[in-house]
């Protein structure tokens, strides 16, 4: 396997071994792959608890702990039964921020990219097998393990993201990116399968709904933890690439610790106040890539709007639209398997016609979409799940692809800090759509006026999107640009 750091080699030395960069090649391969099977791990969580079945139990869980107004008190607070759960993503996520800005610091500090995301995936399957115990009025219970679920999904996930730019050349990371979220879509629906055939027979069984529920919440937890054995057993400790990249880096921090001799030793000694000042450092510097900072506005603001519809979709099934268990469960496997191809499909026009162009067209497609879930007609399958087909269809490709465009803007060496806050807004750590979407629920007692409401985060984002200058962000982080953006 070729270590060969290319700022040290010189330039009239032999080509490279064919054997070794096949080696390389295969390395690269095995890591992909394992990048990939962390995306079919964890979209479990994302699938069955957040999308399908925790919104609309919790929801009836704490409206048995009602009172006669319909309100319950978590913390002293008054909040309507109905708005529990979209309050609750949103708390998870306030605190989820402070945690993956401090840990993408601290990973992009010491190196230990797998072993953080791992560790955290660990701990967020653990209290997903732990809402099997949900049940009666412990909503608060529930939301206890859904803000620790939520908050080591977001830090693991955001870790995982950093892997990225070292998996892909520029012109390939569209594609990379894509057939990751397919994993995902494709994992989160084999398991949904799965739990809707347990939940359909859950009579014959001799089970309660209830119960049949709290089995298939705690067997994403199982799914996540034994899936995500794959990437830990295959991905490197550091985020960063090839293991050519990868031994550049330790070179590289070697010099710098023979450098700075026993006051690198020393700093070394306090790994945690080290990385607060390096993330206080990261925070300003920032501000040098005010373009990279612009998308990033952009990408929070529709992407909170997408996430919203996607997590409270059940809730609005159920609450607004009538729509049973059975077909709420059915409604999402279609958004899983429809978001398959609809990911690759996406990833292939974004190779003809640029990826932030496909991205715009996705994001009208939202806007249609949203406007049609609006005008649903209630107990009617068929017409919820030609909407679940709609968004299916721009979902996986319109978050791929903005992974993968944020990628080229994160200045080398710190894509985990970065990917921190792009995590801000991805699968289940929206926070900003949930607390409008239950403020107009408290406000109007309507799911309908609450869903419409999510209007404005794709029509901001898309008018911010417009006026970000792809090429001139990529060039002023030091990055290659692609050859079609």
């Amino acid at each position: 396997m070729s270590t060969t750091n290319p700022a040290t080699h010189p330039p009239d030395d032999p080509p490279t071994d064919p054997s070794a960069a096949a080696d390389d090649g295969r390395a690269l391969r095995r890591m992909q792959f394992g990048w990939y099977i962390n995306d079919w791990a964890n979209a479990a969580f994302s699938a069955t608890v957040l999308t399908v079945f925790l919104g609309p139990y919790l929801t009836e869980v704490a409206k048995n702990a009602a009172d006669a107004n319909g309100d319950v008190h978590p913390l002293g607070l008054s909040i309507r039964a109905g708005s529990y759960f979209p309050y609750t993503v949103s708390f998870s996520v306030l605190i989820s921020v402070a945690v993956m800005l401090l840990t993408g610091t601290v990973a992009d500090r010491t190196g230990r990219h797998k072993e953080l995301m791992c560790g955290f995936a660990f701990v967020g399957s653990i209290a997903t097998m732990g809402m099997f115990l949900l049940d009666g009025d412990r909503y608060l219970l529930g939301g206890g393990l859904l803000v620790v679920a939520n908050i080591a999904y977001a830090v693991s996930v955001a870790l995982s993201y950093a892997y990225l730019p070292g998996l892909a050349s520029p012109d390939e990371r569209d594609a990379v990116s894509s057939k990751g979220w397919a994993y995902g879509y494709a994992g989160g629906g084999l398991l949904l399968i799965a739990n809707l055939a347990l939940f359909q027979g859950h009579e014959a069984l001799g089970l309660s709904s209830g119960t049949a529920v709290r089995i298939c919440l705690a067997s994403a937890g199982l799914w996540w933890a034994l899936f995500t054995v794959v990437p830990l057993l295959r991905l490197p400790s550091r985020a960063g690439g090839t293991p050519a990249r990868a031994a550049a880096l330790a070179a590289d921090k070697a010099d710098a610790a023979l450098a700075t001799g026993a006051a690198g030793a020393a700093r070394a000694d306090e790994p945690a106040a080290g990385s607060l000042r390096e993330l206080g450092r990261t925070l300003k510097g920032m501000r040098k890539h005010p373009l990279t900072l612009l998308y990033l506005a952009a990408f929070l603001c529709y992407n909170d709007g997408i996430q919203t519809v996607v997590s409270q979709a059940s809730l609005y099934g159920s609450e607004e639209l009538g729509m049973e268990q059975t077909s709420l469960v059915t409604a999402v496997l279609l958004v899983q398997v429809v978001a398959i191809g609809g990911a690759l499909l996406l990833g292939r026009i974004a190779q003809r016609y640029g990826a932030k162009r496909t991205i715009l067209g996705s994001l009208v497609g939202w806007v249609v979409t949203l406007a049609l879930g609006y005008f649903m007609p209630a107990h009617q399958p068929a017409w919820f799940y030609a909407l679940a087909c709609m968004i299916g269809l721009v979902l996986g490709g319109s978050q791929a692809l903005s992974r993968s465009l944020f990628s080229h803007l994160i200045p080398p060496g710190r894509e985990a800090e970065y990917f921190s806050l792009y995590k801000v807004s991805d699968r289940g750590t929206s926070w900003m759509g949930p607390l409008v979407f239950g403020l107009a629920y408290e406000l109007t007692g309507s799911y309908r006026s609450a869903i419409i409401s999510l209007l404005v985060f794709f029509v901001i984002g898309f008018a911010v999107l417009v006026k970000v200058p792809l090429r001139r962000a990529i060039e002023a982080v030091g990055n290659p640009v692609p050859e079609r953006l």
